[in-house]
């Protein structure tokens, strides 16, 4: 890209890491690497947790070393180029309002960053007097954005049916997705293969964090061909611009495979970024196009939240430390937003539905606002407004509970006062993340209230936009995920063992653990995951030969499946046994320690066996 080299990065980003050495768990795609950054996770406490996982969030800004292979980053020229000609398609949207629209789609994770993405974008064009170009969708429909109970994408309708039923005019589709091996996505491949055989009405743009060649290239259920072949034919349209793939690498999760960190920050960024620089070049006149140079000042602008986000470690060490007090004990985290903060609230607390195999009262998120012109769907009651708040949670919180409330200094401060005190009379636990921008400042009477406040004080020059700012989803999604990422009892090493199986992109992660644990053979490791899964049905031929929707359907309902499976394997026991090994630990991970270290049980797990799917 010409230019691209007058503009380096005033921040120096890290080193390239072991991760991207040649042979380093090789048989599995970067999202699903383990980070050698946070190998002893599991021993850390909580200050320096939020020092790896500030580390590991770094590698999203890390530059291409020399060590090789090396893959193209979000600083790269080929990731940069592509990010402008996705700008201009945009831009040709924006410029002409009626002939189009921007739609966001997703399964799990990023169909929730979809609806986050677009909410934010409509906002931001009705503040300026536009007509709203933005909308969403995500697998399983709005239920999904607040509820995770299904599979994130497995086994929703595709094609046409998964929610592109628009008018023959042009519609620029950004679809996030995590191009894993390890993941039959038929919403997400459905939408890419009819976006590409209709080209006169949708330009389909796939943003992932792997390499084309480390997409599943197994046949999806019900589908004629593999994810990788979607992708790969992408790239070939790529060359005239009528698809396109961006996945630059930015490293394994500090948590392996917990897609919704580093993986959901990273997507934000990217969308974020490219979006902005297509409405900021919209915006002048005469027409001009987005510029490499707008967006490296934006994403130099992300580098920089990154740091002023982690400069508050302390303070976020302290917030980890209390919310996970109140879990041991018992007790639930709330997390209550106002506008889209809440949303990004809404989004921690189901994602650790299926992240740590919680219940989706433990850790749970509410909006604050009116959010009645956000949804798809207007039928369905959604419990996480205000109201439900106030009437459900409420009256019955107790002084083991933890209440965080997120907002800026642009929102209703007095509201957010009254709703404090309120919270207060219940429990001592409060804690505030709060900010703005120059000049602003945090009411004394409400600042009183709160025993700890993480306030960030952002410079005017981030994001302003005719007059307007983009919320940097920094400090709030950062801290939030560091919040909400080191249950205790349930991490070993930096592989969170008791995750719900939703998905199949779970259910080979759980496969992957069991062999890497266990260094027993792939096929008796599916075995005890099978019996695991189905317990106390007999292991059969018929349930061996089932397709992994089927297993899937049945591990959702269950609880503790990897754990037990892992003891039942190191144990050489049964599934009752190992049951009874569980409930007599403390923890998950004691249980398992304690089988690894136990009497001739000496083992390690350094190595990977070489893992290939062994089921359709």
């Amino acid at each position: 890209m010409p230019g691209t080299k007058r503009f380096q990065h005033v921040i120096e980003t890290p080193e390239p890491g072991k991760w991207e050495l040649f042979g380093y768990e090789a048989a599995l795609p970067i999202t699903e690497k383990s980070n050698p950054l946070t190998q002893d996770l599991d021993k850390a406490d909580a200050q320096q947790i939020v020092q790896l996982l500030g580390q590991c969030d770094a590698e999203i800004f890390q530059e291409e070393g020399q060590v090789m292979p090396t893959y193209q980053r979000l600083y790269s020229e080929s990731t940069l180029t592509t990010m402008v000609q996705v700008a201009g398609k945009v831009q040709e949207v924006l410029k002409e309002p009626e002939g189009g629209l921007v739609v966001l789609s997703g399964g799990g994770t990023s169909g929730r960053m979809a609806f986050l993405m677009s909410v934010s974008f409509n906002q931001l064009m009705r503040g300026l007097g536009q007509k709203p170009l933005y909308t969403y969708l995500i697998a399983g429909g709005d239920r999904n954005l607040h509820l995770n109970k299904h599979g994130g994408g497995d086994s929703d309708a595709h094609g046409p049916q998964a929610g592109l039923e628009y008018p023959p005019i042009p519609v620029p589709i950004v679809m996030p997705s995590s191009l894993s091996p390890h993941r039959q996505a038929p919403f997400v491949a459905g939408q890419m293969d009819h976006c590409m055989d209709n080209p006169a009405v949708f330009l389909p743009v796939l943003v992932g964090f792997n390499p084309v060649s480390m997409a599943r290239n197994d046949p999806i259920e019900d589908w004629s061909s593999t994810f990788r072949q979607i992708a790969e034919r992408m790239q070939k349209l790529q060359e005239k611009q009528e698809a396109f793939v961006l996945n630059p690498a930015i490293g394994p999760e500090g948590l392996s495979g917990c897609s919704r960190l580093k993986g959901g920050s990273a997507t934000k960024i990217l969308l974020e970024t490219l979006l902005l620089a297509a409405h900021i070049a919209a915006s002048d006149a005469p027409y001009i196009a987005a510029s490499p140079r707008c967006l490296l000042e934006i994403l130099r602008t992300f580098e920089r939240a990154h740091k002023v986000t982690y400069s508050q470690s302390a303070k976020i060490a302290a917030l980890m430390k209390q919310a996970s007090t109140s879990l041991e004990k018992k007790g639930r985290v709330h997390l209550v937003g106002w506008q889209t903060l809440g949303i990004i609230a809404i989004m921690d607390g189901v994602e650790c539905i299926h992240s740590f195999g919680a219940d989706f009262r433990d850790i749970r998120g509410f909006l604050i606002g009116d959010h009645s012109d956000m949804f798809n769907q207007k039928g369905p009651h959604f419990t996480f407004s205000q109201e439900d708040f106030l009437t459900s949670i409420l009256p019955s919180l107790t002084e083991v509970d933890t209440v965080v409330f997120i907002f800026t200094l642009d929102d209703n401060l007095v509201e957010v006062q009254t709703l404090v005190e309120q919270v207060k009379e219940k429990t001592s636990n409060i804690q505030a993340l709060a900010h703005g921008t120059v000049g602003q400042s945090l009411p004394t009477p409400l600042k009183k209230l709160f025993p700890s406040i993480i306030s960030i004080t952002w410079p005017l020059l981030f994001f302003e936009y005719e007059g307007s700012f983009i919320q940097v989803w920094g400090m709030e999604g950062w801290v939030l995920n560091l919040m909400s990422s080191a249950p205790s009892g349930k991490i070993l090493q930096n592989h969170t063992l008791d995750l719900r199986i939703r998905n199949s992109k779970l259910f080979w992660r759980a496969l992957s653990m069991l062999q890497r644990f266990s260094k027993q053979p792939k096929a008796r490791c599916i075995d005890s995951l099978l019996q695991a899964i189905h317990f106390p049905q007999p292991l059969s031929d018929d349930i061996r030969a089932a397709p992994i929707s089927f297993h899937i359907q049945v591990a959702d309902k269950k609880e503790q499946v990897i754990p037990i499976a892992l003891l039942s394997l190191l144990f050489r026991c049964s599934i009752p046994e190992a049951q009874a090994h569980l409930a007599g630990a403390p923890s998950v991970c004691e249980a398992i320690r304690s089988a690894l270290t136990g009497p001739g049980r000496k083992r390690n797990a350094d190595a990977l066996d070489t893992l290939e799917p062994a089921l359709q």
